[in-house]
């Protein structure tokens, strides 16, 4: 893969969270696991960010044909796009470390309960436990 072509900066280069034995959810390590892999893939995505500037900087061509322009602006687009996404999952990222520093990250914001570390290993944006985030997306279904 190349630079031009790398995927969108993910949190999963860590290595997984092993729980003591009678460890209390939300412990202070696991805070610091969580807080880790956050300000990692903040980092990532904010590297990837300059990238795309410097790139476009670079890059930029007024060329003759129309259709070369034309895939020029086409690609500058698409990666546009998917740096808005990022900037939308780096603002999710800020209010997960947020959520940490109040001591609220790991529970459910709709019912109070555990998200679970798997989950979110698997997603440390999550907000929602799995019946939650289920039941928010048979919902979103049925809308539309």
């Amino acid at each position: 893969m190349t630079d031009s072509t790398k995927s969108t900066a993910s949190p999963f280069s860590f290595k997984p969270y092993v729980e003591e034995q009678d460890e209390e959810y939300m412990s202070e390590s696991q805070l610091k696991h969580f807080e880790a892999i956050l300000k990692n893939w903040k980092a990532e995505l904010m590297h990837e960010v300059d990238r795309t500037v410097t790139h476009m900087k670079d890059d930029a061509a007024n060329f003759p044909d129309p259709n070369d322009r034309a895939t020029q602006e086409s690609e500058f687009s698409l990666e546009l796009r998917t740096r808005d996404r990022e900037r939308k999952l780096i603002k999710k990222i800020d209010e997960s470390l947020k959520e940490i520093e109040s001591g609220d990250y790991g529970f459910c914001e709709a019912c109070g309960i555990e998200i679970g570390i798997r989950r979110l290993e698997a997603r440390p944006t999550a907000s929602l436990c799995i019946d939650c985030k289920t039941l928010d997306e048979i919902r979103e279904k049925q809308m539309g």
